[in-house]
């Protein structure tokens, strides 16, 4: 008798899953890093709402995989201001599946990407900055 596919029983990783990996990937970063993060708030969405979109000039939720929502510590996050809402990052269920198919990274590897990348953010580092900082680590 042939055995069931593996696949049979799984299904596709829920908001639920998503946050784990995002708490997973934020507990295995070093505690210096994490401490500087405390007032962060992270979700996970399905995708980017359109307003987001339109503000990004972009056409498809599939091209924003996270986002961070805020002021950066080097804009002065760490001055309260009144009305100032928490820091938020975003991280983006469909986008990131999407991105998963597409490319030979192991999920937990992709979403940790995402949330490490928008953190960046939350230092007041640029997508250029990042990228060059990717570049010297590689």
């Amino acid at each position: 008798m042939e055995s069931a596919s593996p696949w049979t029983d799984r299904l596709s990783p829920s908001l639920e899953d998503f946050e784990r990996l995002g708490q997973e990937a934020f507990d295995g970063l070093p505690e210096a890093f994490r401490s500087l993060c405390d007032d962060v708030q992270i979700t996970v969405a399905e995708n980017a709402d359109k307003d987001v979109l339109k503000s990004l000039d972009l056409k498809s939720p599939y091209e924003l995989l996270g986002l961070f929502q805020g002021i950066g510590m080097a804009q002065g996050a760490t001055e309260i201001r009144t009305g100032q809402m928490p820091n938020h990052i975003w991280l983006y269920r469909r986008a990131i599946l999407e991105y998963w198919i597409e490319h030979e990274e192991t999920l937990d590897t992709i979403v940790r990407h995402v949330l490490i990348h928008e953190i960046g953010h939350h230092f007041g580092l640029s997508d250029d900055d990042m990228e060059t900082i990717e570049a010297e680590a590689d």
